[in-house]
C-alpha cells in the first residue's frame, strides 16, 4: 500500500469538462486518483484542488479494461476508421490512389482482351469519373449474398472477379478492396453499367447504397438496395461508368487530383498495354484540356521514352515464361475455401538499353501495376544482370584476372530498363502494391534474364556484336572508376578531417561532434559572416562564407566544378564526397542551411547552391537535411507608450508589412518612422540575426525536398542548363501568368 502524497496538486478547470482524473508519479511508484470531481459548477478560469489518493480497489479504477470496451467494425467502417491502411494517406497521394484503383479495374479488363478505350474526366464540381467500353460489372444477383454484382463489388471488402474464378488470367487487382474502398471514402459515388441492352444505375453515400434526389453529394438521399434501369442501349454496347465525390470528412481540404501525375500514369499505362487508348479530360479549366495517350510500340518504346541519354545500342528485349507451384485457398462449388496446389505461369518481358550517361532508370511492373519499391522480380533482374555480365566480362577478357568482379551499381550505370511480369494472383506487400512479394518471381526472372542477356552478349550478328562490346566496355569502365574512387576515399578517411589542414581556413567550425545536432550555415559574404559569428551558438552551429555567386554546375563539367574554389570548399566541408561516391553517413553535419540575403541576388545564390547540392550531393536532399533560412525583410518599431518598452515586429514580405502596419493603425498603435528595410544579412546586429534566423527556438527554416525527382531534374535543366532557347520560351510564356506574390525575394 502506498501512502497518500502529502502535497495537493491542482488542475485548472475548463468549461465543458465533465470530470478530472489524475495520475501522480513519485519516484518510481505510481498512484491513480479515484476522485472525479464534476466541474460544471466551477467558474471557468478558477483552480480546483484534486488530491492524489492511494490506489484502492482495481474495480473502481477508471482504466478498467473489459470486453465491452472492444469495438467491432462492420463492413466498410474499418476503411473510414483507418483509411491510411488502404490508400496510404488522406492527402493528394491518397486521392490519386483512389483514382488509380478505379482506372486499374478498367485496365484489367483491357488486359483480359475486353475494351480498348478508357476515359478519365475531372469534373468542375470536384468529382472524378472513369469510363470504359469493357464488359461492365455484372448486374445479375450473386447467389451467396443475394445482392447484385455491382453492389457486391462496391460494398463488400475482398469481393471481386480476381480470386481465381477464371475471369482474369492476370490483373493488377488482388485483394478485391479497391472499388469498395473508393466507395467508402466518397461522399457520393454513382455507378452506371451498360449490359444486355440496358443501362443499370446505383448510387452510394459513404458506402451505403441508395438514391439521390438531385446532383452532387449534398442532395437528399434515401437508402435502398438494388439496381435501377435508367435507359436502353444497343445490345452489343457494354461498359462501366464510375463517378465519385471525395469525402472531405476523410480527405484533407487541399487534397486534389494532380493532372501531371495523372498524365504520367496514363502515358505509362498506354505504353504497357499496346493498343489501349486513354483519354484524360480536365473540365476544371475553362478550355477543357484533353490529352490522348495511345502507343503501339509497347515497353520498347517506353524504354526509349524514359532514356535520359544517347544509347550505346538499340533496345534489347528479354522475354521468357516460367512455371511454379504454390498452395493457395481455392473456392469450391459450395463457396468454401480449400487449400490446393496449383501451377502458375509467370511471363517475363524486359526492355533495356545502356546509354552514354551515368543515371539509372529502372521501372518495374506487375500486371501493369507499378512497383516503385521493387520486389522479388527486381531482385531477380539485378542478380541475373550482375552474374551474367561478370561471366561475359571474364569470357571476353575485358576484365583482367587481377580485377574484382563488377557489382550491381557498375551494371546499372547508364542503364534504362522496363521490367514487367504477368501472373495470376501476385502477392503484394499491402494494398498500395508498391512491392512484389511472390518468391518464385525472383528465380524465374533471374533465369529468363540470364539466358536472354547471355544470348545478346554472345550474338555473332554484326550489329549485336558491336553493341555488346560497347556494353561490356562501359560496365568495366564503371567498375574501374568505382575502385579508384574507393581507394582515394579510403586514403582520405585515414585522416581525421578536423585534424588536417584540408578544411578551408574560412570555415568557422562548431565544437560538437554530434552529427544529428550540428548545423552548417552557408553564408553569403564576409560581412554577414561577421554578424553570424556573434549570433551563432558555436557549440553546434558552423559557418562557411561564400564569395558572391558560385559556379553554375548544371552547365559545368565535374572537373570545372572541383576546380572552383567555392564549390570545392562546400563539398570538402560537408565531408561526404560527391556524385556516385557520395556517402550520406559520412556527412559531418545533420543540417545544411543556406542563409542568403532576402533579395533577388540572394535568391539567385540560393538557387545556385541548391543546384550544386542537387547535382553532386542529392542524398542530402532526399533525406531532408537541406534547409533555406528565412531572414526578415523589415523591422517595425512599435512605440510602447506609458513608459513601456518599444516592441519590434519583423515581416517577411511587402504584403505582410502593409497588413501589419494596417493592423497596428486600427489598434491605434504608433510606429517609429522610417520602417527599417534590410538590404542584407550584414545590416542586422547579432541579436536580431540570432532571434530571427539562427536560434532554433525562434527561427523559421524552409526544408528543401525532392517530392518528384524527375520533375526537379527537368526544372533544373530548364532553368540552369546549357539550352538557352527553351529557357527563353519558358520566361516569355510564363511571364504573363506569373503570380508575383509567390516570388521568394
Amino acid at each position: 500500500m502506498l501512502r497518500p502524497v502529502q502535497h495537493r496538486p491542482t488542475l485548472r478547470a475548463f468549461p465543458g469538462l465533465v470530470g478530472v482524473s489524475v495520475r501522480c508519479a513519485r519516484n518510481v511508484h505510481e498512484c491513480t486518483s479515484a476522485r472525479h470531481r464534476p466541474v460544471a459548477s466551477v467558474p471557468a478560469g478558477t483552480l480546483t484542488d484534486v488530491t492524489a489518493e492511494p490506489v484502492g480497489s482495481a474495480a473502481k479504477a477508471p482504466t478498467a479494461y473489459m470486453a465491452r470496451h472492444l469495438s467491432v467494425l462492420e463492413g466498410l467502417d474499418a476503411v473510414r476508421k483507418r483509411p491510411g491502411m488502404y490508400i496510404g494517406s488522406t492527402d493528394s497521394r491518397g486521392l490519386m490512389h483512389c483514382l488509380w484503383e478505379i482506372i486499374d479495374n478498367a485496365v484489367d479488363e483491357a488486359l483480359a482482351g475486353h475494351g480498348t478505350r478508357i476515359e478519365v474526366l475531372l469534373h468542375a464540381d470536384g468529382s472524378t469519373e472513369v469510363r470504359d467500353d469493357a464488359r461492365g460489372i455484372p448486374v445479375d444477383v450473386e447467389p451467396k449474398t443475394g445482392l447484385t454484382g455491382v453492389e457486391v463489388v462496391m460494398t463488400r471488402l475482398h469481393a471481386g472477379g480476381k480470386f481465381g474464378g477464371g475471369s482474369y488470367a492476370a490483373s493488377g487487382g488482388l485483394h478485391g478492396v479497391g472499388a469498395s474502398v473508393v466507395n467508402a471514402l466518397s461522399a457520393r459515388l454513382d455507378v452506371e453499367v451498360d449490359r444486355d441492352g440496358k443501362t443499370h444505375a446505383l448510387s452510394f453515400r459513404r458506402g451505403v447504397p441508395g438514391e439521390f434526389s438531385g446532383h452532387g453529394p449534398d442532395a437528399a438521399f434515401s437508402e435502398r438496395s438494388g439496381l435501377r434501369v435508367v435507359g436502353k442501349v444497343v445490345r452489343k454496347r457494354t461498359g462501366t461508368r464510375v463517378r465519385w465525390w471525395p469525402d472531405r470528412q476523410v480527405f484533407l481540404a487541399d487534397a486534389d487530383v494532380t493532372l501531371e501525375d495523372l498524365h504520367d500514369r496514363a502515358r505509362q499505362t498506354a505504353f504497357l498495354v499496346p493498343g489501349l487508348t486513354l483519354v484524360v479530360r480536365d473540365e476544371r479549366r475553362p478550355e477543357h484540356a484533353e490529352e490522348v495517350f495511345h502507343f503501339s510500340g509497347g515497353i520498347s518504346q517506353y524504354c526509349e521514352y524514359l532514356a535520359p541519354d544517347q544509347g550505346l545500342s538499340d533496345v534489347v528485349r528479354l522475354k521468357g515464361v516460367g512455371h511454379f507451384h504454390e498452395t493457395v485457398p481455392v473456392l469450391d462449388d459450395r463457396g468454401h475455401l480449400t487449400p490446393q496446389e496449383v501451377e502458375r505461369e509467370l511471363t517475363v518481358d524486359v526492355a533495356l538499353r545502356w546509354g552514354t550517361g551515368y543515371d539509372t532508370v529502372v521501372r518495374s511492373f506487375v500486371n501493369i501495376i507499378a512497383t516503385p519499391k521493387g520486389g522479388t522480380h527486381v531482385s531477380g533482374f539485378e542478380r541475373a544482370m550482375t552474374k551474367t555480365l561478370n561471366e561475359q566480362l571474364r569470357a571476353a577478357r575485358v576484365l583482367r584476372a587481377s580485377e574484382d568482379d563488377v557489382v550491381k551499381d557498375d551494371v546499372l550505370e547508364g542503364l534504362t530498363a522496363v521490367v514487367t511480369v504477368r501472373l495470376a494472383e501476385p502477392q503484394f506487400e499491402g494494398q498500395t502494391k508498391e512491392v512484389l512479394g511472390t518468391p518464385a518471381a525472383s528465380r524465374i526472372v533471374a533465369h529468363v534474364v540470364g539466358r536472354e542477356l547471355k544470348a545478346f552478349l554472345t550474338s555473332t550478328r554484326r550489329g549485336d556484336k558491336q553493341a555488346a562490346r560497347s556494353v561490356l566496355d562501359k560496365v568495366a569502365a564503371a567498375a574501374r572508376t568505382r575502385v579508384a574512387a574507393r581507394q582515394h576515399k579510403e586514403l582520405q578517411r585515414r585522416k581525421n578531417a578536423l585534424e588536417t589542414s584540408s578544411l578551408p581556413a574560412k570555415l568557422a567550425d562548431c565544437r560538437s561532434d554530434d552529427v544529428d545536432r550540428s548545423e552548417l550555415f552557408i553564408v553569403e559574404g564576409d560581412s554577414a559572416l561577421g554578424t553570424a559569428k556573434l549570433a551563432r551558438n558555436s557549440e553546434f552551429q558552423a559557418l562557411l562564407p561564400i564569395r558572391g555567386k558560385i559556379l553554375n554546375v548544371q552547365r559545368a563539367s565535374a572537373s570545372d566544378m572541383l576546380r572552383n574554389a567555392e564549390c570545392a570548399s562546400i563539398i570538402q566541408v560537408i565531408g561526404a564526397g560527391s556524385g556516385r561516391t557520395f556517402d550520406l553517413d559520412a556527412a559531418r553535419y545533420g543540417k545544411v542551411i543556406v542563409m542568403t540575403d532576402a533579395d533577388v541576388d540572394g535568391a539567385h545564390i540560393r538557387t545556385l547552391l541548391l543546384t550544386l547540392v542537387f547535382r553532386t550531393m542529392r542524398p542530402l536532399l532526399e533525406s531532408g537535411r537541406v534547409f533555406a533560412a528565412v531572414p526578415p525583410l523589415h523591422r517595425i518599431e512599435v512605440v510602447g507608450g506609458g513608459g513601456r518598452r518599444n516592441e519590434f515586429i519583423y515581416t517577411y514580405s511587402e504584403a505582410e508589412l502593409h497588413r501589419t502596419l494596417a493592423d497596428l493603425a486600427k489598434k491605434g498603435r504608433s510606429v517609429k518612422d522610417p520602417v527599417q528595410r534590410y538590404k542584407g544579412l550584414g545590416e542586422m546586429d547579432a541579436d536580431q540575426l540570432r532571434d530571427t534566423t539562427m536560434n532554433p527556438r525562434t527561427r523559421t527554416l524552409r526544408r528543401v525536398t525532392l517530392d518528384h525527382a524527375e520533375t526537379a531534374e527537368r526544372t533544373f535543366d530548364l532553368l540552369m542548363g546549357n539550352e538557352v532557347a527553351p529557357r527563353r520560351e519558358f520566361i516569355i510564356d510564363a511571364g504573363a501568368s506569373l503570380d508575383r506574390s509567390r516570388i521568394d525575394a
